[in-house]
């Protein structure tokens, strides 16, 4: 009998509690928490996405500095665009004050070798005034002077032309066998004058007939 009454009849102790660690404590927290909040809900604090939400200062701060560092290049650039410009100009002022020099160099090479041919010239025109210049030796004047004119030798002075003294060089006064004259005009030429590419390198020497 005491067994059954011990087994219906008598109240059984609760089962004492048991602890519980803080760590097991602070879950069952959050999920209570997590229970209790809405879906889509975030907290104060905390950014949604993949991380925190950088703040308004340092955005700020950051497009500063690539602005300043935009600056900065473009003020190298130019620096760097305007050193070439220079470089360039003074390349180009280089080219032409060489081209003229060499320009320069070649026309004197040539006045010295026209003037050296000068006396062979005249002894050329003096041969064809007189009906000498014939056979091979008139071949070879006459290449003589298409090599001369090539490079921009002319001989000038006739008789008619009006005297000019900056072309011509008067040695006498002789009246002028077409008439009478209405400025100074050449009436005779002892030696004609010559030229290079429009350079006087030897004026005419001419007798002038001037207006009565």
């Amino acid at each position: 009998m005491t067994d059954s009454a011990e087994e219906f009849g008598a109240p059984q102790e609760a089962p004492e509690p048991q602890d519980i660690s803080p760590g097991v404590a602070e879950g069952q927290d959050r999920a209570s928490e997590s229970a209790a909040e809405p879906e889509g809900f975030v907290p104060e604090g905390e950014a949604g996405g993949d991380g925190a939400e950088e703040p308004l200062a340092a955005k700020s701060s950051g497009a500063a500095v690539l602005d300043a560092k935009v600056a900065e290049l473009q003020e190298l650039v130019d620096e760097r665009t305007a050193d070439l410009q220079r470089l360039s100009a003074e390349y180009q002022n280089y080219k032409k004050r060489v081209d003229r020099d060499r320009a320069l160099s070649r026309q004197g090479g040539i006045e010295v070798v026209v003037l050296d041919l000068l006396p062979v010239l005249d002894s050329v025109e003096a041969a064809r005034e007189h009906d000498e210049l014939t056979g091979g030796f008139k071949l070879v004047a006459e290449e003589l002077e298409k090599i001369t004119a090539k490079y921009g030798l002319e001989a000038y002075g006739e008789v008619g032309e009006e005297f000019d003294p900056q072309l011509h060089e008067a040695l006498m006064q002789m009246p002028f066998e077409g008439g009478a004259v209405s400025v100074p005009t050449i009436s005779a030429v002892m030696q004609r004058g010559v030229k290079l590419n429009d350079r006087v390198l030897r004026p005419a020497r001419v007798g002038v007939a001037n207006p009565e």
